[in-house]
Parts: structure tokens; sequence; C-alpha cells
């Protein structure tokens, strides 16, 4: 008798709820109780040090560098990642945010998603 390897279901955005944890400097993802997630962020009002890719010059606070993306690894590679981005990419948006993606997933992301691009600073 064979064993079947149970498939992992898609994520589903209907399940997903992201909200911004100022003080710790991220955007967390849950699935319902579970935190899954995370987009961690700097802007000029951080007084973490940064590396140089992610100091936000001038201290403009409508400048946001989206620093990484986290997520759990039992939730890999279903797109989890894509939801928790694309939210914080609306939400960024509706804050009249420029970012600076130093993330390599958001990176690519917009690569794919080009109605983000105008969000990006010229700076970037």
């Amino acid at each position: 008798m064979a064993v079947s390897t149970p498939v992992a279901e898609p994520a589903d955005p209907a399940l997903a709820r992201v909200e911004d944890n100022p003080s710790h400097s991220r955007f967390d993802l849950w699935v319902g109780d579970e935190l899954v997630g995370i987009l961690g962020y700097r802007t000029a009002s951080d007084d973490l040090d940064a590396s140089p890719a992610g100091d936000v010059p001038g201290g403009d606070p409508q400048v946001v560098a989206l620093m990484h993306t986290v997520v759990k690894e039992d939730f890999g590679g279903r797109g989890w990642a894509a939801i928790l981005v694309r939210e914080v990419l609306e939400e960024s948006r509706v804050r009249g945010w420029r970012l600076r993606p130093v993330c390599t997933y958001v990176q690519r992301y917009l690569g794919t998603h080009t109605e983000f691009l105008a969000l990006v600073d010229d700076a970037a």
C-alpha cells in the first residue's frame, strides 16, 4: 500500500490578516491565531543602526525601507509571502510611503507586479 504525502494547501488570502507592528518595525502576517510571517521595515525615525543599504537618508518620514520578509517554514512555498508583500504594498500606497526595497523577495515581487513600481523611491 502506497503512502501518500499530504499536499500543502496553497495560501488563501481570505485566511490572512496583516497588521502593522510599529513597536517591532514590522508587519505581521497572521493565519487564524498563528503568526506565520513578518516583513521588517525601517523608517527615518528608527533609532536602530542599519546597514548602509537600509539607511533612510535625509530623515524623510515618508521613505520606508523594506528590509526582510520571513515566513515560517511550515508555511513556505505556498504563497504566504506574496500575500504579505502585496498587503504591505497596498498599505504603503494608502499611507503615501515611498519605498526602498532592500529585501530581495520584495524586489522580485516588484519585478513581476509592476503596478506597485510607482511606490519605489527615486533614490532607491
